[in-house]
This record gives C-alpha cells, structure tokens and sequence, in this order.
C-alpha cells in the first residue's frame, strides 16, 4: 500500500490555498463591521463571508484528496 504522490502534492495544493484565505476572511469581515456607516458595508460583509466559506472548503477538499492519496493509492 503506497502513497500517491500525485495525490497528495494535489492536497497539498488545496491546503496551500486555503491557508492564505484563512487569515484574509476574518480580517475583511472585521473591516466590514468597522465600517458599519458605510455605503460598502454588505458588500465587503458578504465578501468576507465567501472568503471564509471558501476557505473551509478547499480545507476540507484538501484533507480529503490527502486521506485518499494515503489510503486509496492503488484503486
């Protein structure tokens, strides 16, 4: 039984993008509600909102192309 290579750089790739995404939705979110007065302030909400649902699904598609390239390597 051995490791797809191919595979898991694939997951790595995904994990890799969501890393950064991490960090930026959270930050864009908070600078929304700083600006609550704004005329922007939805659409910089809503933006951060699909940044961070973004982010956790590249994170999860990454966990699952690695679990699959560790444990489904010969199928």
């Amino acid at each position: 039984m051995g490791t797809n290579r191919k595979l898991l750089a694939k997951g790595i790739k995904y994990l890799s993008g969501c890393l950064p995404l991490m960090a930026i939705g959270p930050i864009v979110i908070n600078s929304s509600f700083k600006n609550e007065g704004r005329p922007l302030y939805p659409y910089v909400l809503t933006i951060g909102i699909i940044i961070c649902c973004t982010a956790v699904y590249l994170g999860f598609k990454g966990i699952n192309i690695i679990m699959k390239s560790l444990f489904d390597g010969n199928k």
